[in-house]
């Protein structure tokens, strides 16, 4: 099996810079700023056709493409705020192979011309972030960061930041209030970050997720045709999958995209624990609508085409899977719990809608659900998918709605039989 990313798995000490280099660490960022254009550079990333890796799944190379030829001041920004339940696989790359992250960001950065580069932290990860600045000062030393890169004239530096542990601030608008200083909360557009007025400090802004700018050292020392032929045409290369949940061997696991539902959690991940019957899965944590497990989903290619044409999204690749034990009312009722904690409140639909959506769990969880009460969990989403300005409203409905449809007769059961619910000490 082929690690792009997860490398340590194979070079246990290549966190550290000597390790790193002497297996072909930097050796991407060395050939694009002697061998390569700005242009040329994002040709490859485009022509791999690397897709974003932080949910989103939009083309890297065409997103780098965006900024302005004649932008004055253009920054980059490392997207690892990582706050989607379930996901795991940035922490592991930022601990376990720092180096390929903070190159990848200097090829972006070498692509746009940046003056800056941000690695935005959530803020449980200060113990990494600390450690991450001590790798970039081993990159600076090494001339590949800081002041006249490699000779070449071009002046770059990385900079660590924490916000403060908001879920809000993965969305990449709420993440560049955060990181000036405002209100971790979403930004009108357009302007979209590419353009002027919408970045970082109002000027053209790449965000981009930490494994998708993992994958570009590769890109760029391989080539495009070389990424290709991992993965399908489509969604080439590998995707780090975070599998939790009721497995037997939770962790993170990367496997060319392509492979199906079946092979990463029964090949890989070792299938369900104690031998039980695997009943749902979330393929992108909280946000993404809940899968039933059945043949067809199994047996599915894992590739954001084909997870979409199942009705949900490949997302971050989280997987949480749940057993056949798992209340499926009660899984839906903690989701909606969260999104209602973690929404900013900017937005009146989300703030509202989510704060009702909770309410009623609540009554339904305690035994006091009506039929009314299901009427309602199926209308008051419709009031808040796509009439916010970031996704956060649409991610809280997709627990309510994927569940009602998978699952409505265990929701027929709270209303009918109130004793099936939960023991006190589960409900919310």
């Amino acid at each position: 099996m082929i690690h792009i990313l997860l490398r340590d798995l194979e070079i246990p000490d290549i966190w550290q810079f000597d390790t790193y280099t002497a297996n072909g660490g930097y050796d991407g960022l060395k050939k694009a700023v002697h061998d390569l254009s700005p242009a040329e550079t994002i040709q490859i990333v485009m022509d791999s056709n690397l897709r974003g890796r932080g949910g989103a799944g939009f083309s890297t190379g065409r997103k780098w493409s965006f900024i302005p030829k004649d932008a004055e001041t253009t920054y980059v920004v490392v997207n690892a705020d990582e706050s989607e339940p379930g996901t795991f696989k940035d922490r592991q790359l930022l601990e376990k192979n720092p180096h390929q992250v903070i190159e990848g960001a200097m090829l972006a950065a070498y692509a746009i011309q940046a003056a800056a580069v941000y690695v935005y932290c959530r803020g449980e990860f200060w113990d990494l972030a600390h450690a991450l600045e001590d790798r970039i000062e081993e990159a600076r030393q090494a001339n590949l960061v800081g002041d006249d890169i490699l000779g070449t004239g071009w002046d770059c530096d990385v900079h660590v930041h924490l916000g403060a542990g908001a879920y809000i601030c993965g969305e990449e608008s709420a993440l560049l209030n955060s990181l000036q200083g405002l209100l971790g909360q979403p930004r009108v557009r357009p302007p979209f970050p590419a353009q002027m007025g919408g970045g970082l400090y109002y000027q053209p802004t790449v965000v981009n997720n930490v494994e998708t700018l993992a994958n570009v050292p590769w890109i760029i020392v391989n080539g495009a045709d070389a990424y290709k032929k991992i993965g399908t045409p489509e969604s080439p290369g590998t995707k780090i999958f975070c599998v939790s949940g009721h497995v037997a061997k939770p962790g993170n696991y990367e496997i060319p995209l392509g492979l199906t539902f079946r092979e990463l959690i029964y090949d890989h991940a070792g299938g369900i624990l104690n031998g039980k019957r695997l009943k749902a899965i979330l393929p992108s944590g909280a946000s993404g609508p809940v899968l039933k497990a059945t043949d067809e989903v199994l047996d599915a290619p894992l590739t954001y085409e084909s997870v979409a044409a199942l009705g949900s999204t490949l997302g971050s690749a989280s997987f949480i899977l749940m057993d056949e034990d798992t209340d499926m009312v009660w899984a839906a009722a903690k989701m909606i719990h969260f999104f209602k904690d973690e929404s900013c409140g900017k937005c009146t639909p989300c703030r509202e809608g989510t704060y009702w959506l909770d309410k009623i769990y609540a009554r339904l969880l305690r035994g006091e659900g009506t039929a009314h009460d299901l009427e309602m969990l199926e209308k008051v989403p419709n009031q808040i998918a796509g009439v916010t300005l970031c996704a956060l409203g649409d991610f809280a409905v997709n627990p309510v709605l994927a569940t009602l449809e998978h699952f409505r007769d265990e929701y027929e059961q709270y209303i009918h039989q109130p004793e099936f619910g939960p023991e006190p000490a589960q409900a919310l």
